[in-house]
């Protein structure tokens, strides 16, 4: 059994989608998650449709591909089934704020899975309790009691596991298309930052020395619940130098 997970870690996944077992898969996505809900198990059967229908297995050295258009808990689930991560440089981010992903092979064969929004709300009054707490508990951000939590929690994973038996043709738009792959992840070289002493493969030039972008105060961008932000510029000490940068 060792020597099994060591030439292929992801094999429990793999034999979970073989048999097309969505419940076992959506547990092992909750253990990322951290919690069961509706839009993680869209997230494990958009997956699971896109590897089953493409055929594919991801070992995560980019040979699969999956363009995600929301931070939001489908995202984990399309990490999990189709081994596709932001670590792996697998998995693609576009900030449009759409329930979809693109999952495509490395000839650029692929499947776009949208959820079908007519079905987004033709299911607000089945879940109509769920969706109050919701509103309040995490939208409003209201003082809620530990009973209101809980209850919401419990309803979420009611509608998971409900929402994975419901028929696919109803949930999604699916369209095939081919689409031009992006060039494997680059390799750079790292520095030691002469400031923080610390290792980074993406420094700037500062008063000429190869400086790390947190010590040189310069903007990047970060990904939060808003999606890509940029940072702000600083007043920071370089090198003993205080500048605005």
């Amino acid at each position: 059994m060792a020597k099994t997970i060591k030439e292929n870690p992801r094999e429990e996944i793999e034999k979970l989608i073989q048999k097309g077992d969505l419940e076992a898969l959506l547990r092992k996505a909750a253990e990322l998650h951290g919690h069961f809900c509706s839009y993680l198990t869209y997230g494990v059967k958009t997956g699971y449709i896109a590897v089953k229908e493409l055929g594919i297995k991801s070992a995560g050295m980019e040979e699969v591909i999956a363009v995600v258009e929301t931070n939001n808990c489908f995202s984990d689930g399309i990490q999990i089934i189709t081994g596709c991560t932001f670590g792996n440089n697998a998995l693609i981010y576009k900030d449009v704020g759409k329930t979809a992903v693109t999952v495509a092979k490395r000839d650029g064969t692929a499947l776009r899975i949208a959820l079908d929004p007519i079905y987004e709300k033709s299911i607000e009054k089945e879940y109509f309790e769920a969706n109050g707490l919701w509103e309040k508990i995490v939208v409003k951000r209201e003082e809620a009691t530990r009973e209101e939590h809980n209850r919401m929690m419990e309803l979420f994973a009611e509608m998971a596991f409900k929402e994975l038996r419901k028929p696919v043709e109803k949930m999604f738009r699916i369209t095939r298309m081919k689409i031009n792959t992006p060039e494997y992840a680059p390799i750079f070289s790292s520095v030691i930052c002469p400031v923080c002493g610390e290792k980074t493969y993406k420094s700037v030039m500062h008063n000429g020395k190869l400086v790390c972008m947190d010590c040189a105060g310069v903007n990047y961008y970060f990904l939060n619940g808003r999606g890509i932000q940029r940072s702000h510029t600083k007043k920071v000490e370089i090198l003993g130098e205080t500048e605005n940068v």
